[in-house]
């Protein structure tokens, strides 16, 4: 299967509904306000970090994928995996931040420096990747097996884009109203319907 516009579009948006990142955002934002600091130039540092991050973890998967020359079967364990993923979220399985990395983000999100914010967002991107990358799995191997060098490139940028848009989203909408944030939290937090969305995109790999 081509990995075209549309099937990464799809997994790019199941992926953005990421609880980890978007909580761990409204945290920031709601100290920086509290403390009367520069929300979105300091903010924006965090959601630059995550973006940093989820680029160099597709660099590494798709070098690592053409070392070790993995056949194209490797697209159907990535469905797998992004089909597990959603099964999981419909029985309330947590998958996220594991206990013992926040007390070190919250030392980051008081700490509210640029620099303090970058590391926040390379953390964040890490140690949600194993949990929630499902989707994102699946399009590096799909890139892998049928893409040029160069059309990865561009498709991982693009893929990225959307995945930090509803962070990009949320800040802004922060600045304007609270409540509207707020709501839009909740909406994209729906365990239900990403999960359904994973379980549909893998079951349609599989199928093609």
């Amino acid at each position: 299967m081509d990995p075209s516009l549309s099937v990464v579009t799809a997994a790019a948006i199941i992926d953005s509904f990421n609880p980890c990142a978007i909580s761990v955002l409204l945290l920031t934002i709601g100290f920086l306000v509290h403390a009367q600091k520069k929300v979105i130039p300091i903010a924006s540092t965090y959601i630059l970090g995550i973006f940093a991050t989820y680029i160099l973890i597709g660099l590494g998967v798709l070098r690592a994928l053409s070392f070790f020359g993995f056949p194209h079967v490797l697209s159907k364990f990535g469905a797998a995996i992004l089909i597990i993923t959603g099964f999981l979220g419909l029985l309330k399985v947590p998958l996220g931040l594991p206990a013992f990395i926040k007390p070190h983000l919250a030392k980051l999100i008081h700490t509210s420096t640029y620099p303090a914010m970058f590391t926040l967002g390379i953390l964040v991107g890490l140690f949600e990747f194993p949990c929630t990358g499902g989707p994102y799995l699946l399009i590096l191997t799909l890139l892998h097996d049928k893409s040029t060098l160069l059309q990865g490139a561009l498709y991982l940028i693009y893929y990225n884009l959307i995945f930090v848009s509803p962070l990009v989203l949320i800040l802004t909408l922060s600045t304007v109203n609270s409540q509207l944030s707020t709501k839009l939290q909740s909406w994209l937090k729906s365990e239900t319907i990403s999960s359904l969305a994973m379980i549909i995109l893998g079951a349609i790999i599989f199928m093609l």
